[in-house]
């Protein structure tokens, strides 16, 4: 089974950014953890801060990969764009945020991605992603 997890902007400085929301640990660090306890799941990791980058990724992995992970970041409330390619694409995609979202400013009640997603992850810190990765085992 191969996973694409696709990170947006600022989770680049997970275990460094606002540790008090998002944790001390990096994500290369929680990844590291994933792929040692799933050892039959082929991990695909991406993370861009460009909006267009991640759409590019998407619609790489999303006619081949198994599923997809996203973390769209703040782009989960701005971006139509994203939206478009996850519904534009095959592989289904599950939504996932750290923190949860509608415990934050109202501008972040509102998601262009959860319509076309197979479902959405919120607010569970980085276990979020494992969460999201059970939907597809």
């Amino acid at each position: 089974m191969k996973i694409c997890i696709i990170n947006g902007p600022n989770l680049n400085l997970l275990g460094k950014r606002e540790t008090n929301v998002y944790g001390s640990l990096s994500f290369e660090e929680f990844l590291d953890e994933l792929k040692a306890k799933y050892k039959d799941v082929v991990f695909d990791y991406y993370q861009s801060n460009v909006e267009g980058e991640l759409i590019t990724k998407i619609q790489q992995v999303g006619f081949t990969a198994d599923g997809i992970l996203l973390n769209a970041g703040a782009y989960t409330h701005t971006s139509v764009g994203i939206g478009d390619a996850v519904r534009a694409v095959e592989t289904p995609v599950v939504e996932v945020h750290i923190s949860n979202t509608f415990a934050r400013e109202e501008f972040r009640h509102e998601s262009f991605i959860s319509a076309h997603a197979k479902g959405v992850v919120i607010g569970f810190g980085l276990q979020s992603y494992e969460l999201g990765l059970q939907s597809f085992l």
